[in-house]
């Protein structure tokens, strides 16, 4: 576990302002927002993308950063549109981070204290992939 800094505290901003102008309460059709740091201290942002496949903002957040050129990341966040509180990435998110990014800093919440952990805590005896 590690304290959150200001970098965190920006990429939390940028997270909530991100769902706060997308933010779609009546249709649930974009309900989280993410924002992860590249290496390079740029910050890429994302909102889901509800549908039957839907994409989670973090996946988002990733595709924006990797088409941008972004192949290093330091950390990411997930922030709820409802309320701008952070949460925890879901099964999918935890595993994509464990194949690609296992050493970036995840923000989340633990009780009511924001903490960082790194993506490989956040799924122990996870499946390794080849990749």
């Amino acid at each position: 576990m590690m304290e959150l800094n200001d970098l965190d505290y920006e990429l939390i901003e940028r997270a909530k302002e991100i769902i706060k102008k997308h933010y779609d309460g009546l249709n649930f059709t974009h309900t989280v927002g993410a924002a992860i740091r590249g290496k390079n201290n740029k910050i890429y942002v994302g909102i889901n993308v509800y549908s039957i496949h839907g994409m989670c903002a973090e996946q988002v957040a990733i595709g924006n950063a990797l088409i941008s050129g972004e192949k290093e990341f330091t950390t990411i966040v997930a922030v709820d549109g409802e309320n701008s509180e952070v949460i925890p990435p879901c099964g999918n998110c935890r595993q994509m981070f464990n194949d690609y990014m296992k050493d970036i800093d995840v923000i989340i919440k633990d009780n009511d204290k924001l903490i960082k952990v790194k993506a490989s805590e956040l799924l122990p005896y996870s499946y390794k992939t080849k990749f």
